[in-house]
């Protein structure tokens, strides 16, 4: 392996989001939004996929995103850890509801436009960029329940308008932007990922895809508004990545796995390549599904981004006689369990060659360069009689991970940067809990919400210090 795996001036870091960490639910004039109608319990799965509306809080259930791990009120304290570890990037999100507590405003919240200014400000002052998504799953919750989120029109004309004011209101702090999270989840999990929730006897697969379609235009507005602002704007869009492998060499199989890959990147060919692919149109006849399309669509797709962004935490396995009752609930993107594979605590398999495969496969893709912005062990981690967390474990998981992103670097994969998922303990995404724990310093919050939010190194720390100065060259 050659001495300089990385190129010069690769962008390490770790990557969080508002509605995990800041808490602050309704501080500064938020609004609230989709995440903070999603419990912690039993209710959150149907809630997350649209199958129950939670469209007002209960007083007997629990909310994590409500405080989370207060980032709202010691961003401080945990960009300078960043800054400790070497960070030269920091990815986070945009309440949307911060800047417009409806979302339909014609004017922001200058409160919240105060408070992003001071983040990205702090990360400047450590030299640190900040890459910025503007949706995180996070819509506010009166766009749901007044317009039915991103089902309706009139949702591009309202993110485009909040993107507008992100782009000016940060110019010349911020210049890497990702405009959807994980754009994909949309079709698996359609409240969290886009705050659709269904009504009885709808063709959910109507509603999810003209909702994309309504997406799809927005993000190549927002992409063209970032360029009109700032010519130095980079737009990347964002995939929840890893590979559909065939779950045997039967040729059904391996035209299932085809089938499911598509799936997941048909976001991407759209914001990619600046069009619809034709495999689209027997898809929609399929599933009984007609995008409704205004004549000017066709060239607004055509503003494409600039880089393409995903997240790799597992590869996947698909078979032609997949269903719910053999596919595994450990990830809302239903996998079969690979056999030839490892698994985490929480069920995720552990595929670091898989990482390589999907890099090399969306470059080919594409040809545009990538950014691994989430990647990461979710664990239970102990705190020792001296106070220590040894999570070894999460070393060995991101060494591996980091040595498959240098091979395919090797491969030829242009590869702007790396950063880790949950590089501080932060509320779980896909089950609301704090002790599925991700980062490099341990936040003293229970999964009840009880808990000091004190912070706490970790062995990982040191460690990821250790890769970032090394430029990737030191990962023992």
């Amino acid at each position: 392996m050659s001495q300089t795996r990385f190129p010069a001036g690769f962008l390490w870091g770790g990557a969080l989001a508002a509605n995990q960490v800041e808490g602050a639910y309704l501080e500064g004039g938020k609004g609230l939004t989709t995440v903070d109608m999603i419990p912690h319990g039993p209710q959150r799965l149907a809630v997350k996929l649209g199958l129950e509306k939670r469209f007002t809080l209960r007083d007997d259930e629990f909310y994590p995103s409500h405080e989370a791990i207060d980032f709202y009120h010691r961003y401080k304290e945990d960009i300078a850890l960043m800054a400790e570890m070497g960070f030269k990037v920091f990815r986070t999100s945009i309440a949307w509801s911060r800047l417009y507590p409806n979302g339909d405003e014609l004017t922001p919240n200058q409160e919240g436009i105060a408070f992003y200014r001071a983040v990205f400000e702090e990360c400047r002052r450590y030299g640190i960029e900040p890459l910025v998504t503007l949706c995180h799953f996070d819509v506010p919750m009166h766009l749901v329940t007044e317009y039915g989120s991103w089902r309706n029109r009139k949702m591009v004309e309202f993110f485009t308008r909040y993107a507008r004011t992100c782009f000016e209101a940060f110019n010349g702090l911020v210049k890497y932007w990702l405009t959807f999270n994980e754009i994909n989840i949309l079709l698996h999990s359609p409240f969290s990922g886009a705050g659709l929730a269904f009504e009885e006897g709808e063709n959910h697969e109507q509603v999810k895809y003209q909702a994309a379609h309504h997406e799809l235009v927005a993000s190549a507005l927002a992409t063209k508004i970032a360029h009109e602002v700032n010519a130095q704007n980079q737009v990347g869009c964002m995939l929840a990545g890893g590979n559909f492998y065939p779950y045997s060499c039967k040729p059904a199989d391996v035209w299932a796995a085809l089938e499911k890959d598509r799936e997941n990147l048909f976001f991407i060919d759209v914001q990619a390549r600046g069009a619809y692919p034709a495999w689209t149109a027997r898809l929609f006849a399929e599933k009984g599904v007609s995008v409704e399309m205004q004549p000017e669509d066709a060239d607004i797709l055509k503003n494409t981004v600039d880089f393409v962004s995903f997240s790799y935490y597992a590869s996947r396995c698909a078979s032609a006689d997949m269903n719910d009752g053999n596919s595994s609930a450990a990830n809302v993107v239903k996998s079969l369990k690979n056999p030839w594979i490892e698994q985490s605590q929480w069920g995720w398999g552990i595929d670091p060659l898989g990482l390589r495969i999907t890099m090399n496969m969306m470059y080919d893709r594409y040809q545009k360069p990538l950014f691994l912005v989430e990647n990461g062990l979710g664990a239970h981690d102990e705190i020792d009689h001296n106070g220590q967390i040894h999570d070894d474990y999460r070393i060995s998981y991101l060494r591996e991970h980091i040595n498959a992103m240098a091979e395919a670097i090797a491969d030829g994969v242009v590869l702007m940067g790396y950063t880790t998922w949950g590089c501080i303990d932060l509320v779980s995404a896909s089950t609301g809990e704090m002790s599925k724990r991700y980062g490099f310093v341990h936040v003293d919050r229970n999964d009840d919400g009880s808990g000091t939010l004190v912070r706490r190194k970790k062995e990982s720390f040191g460690w990821y210090k250790k890769v970032i100065s090394s430029n990737g060259e030191n990962v023992a």
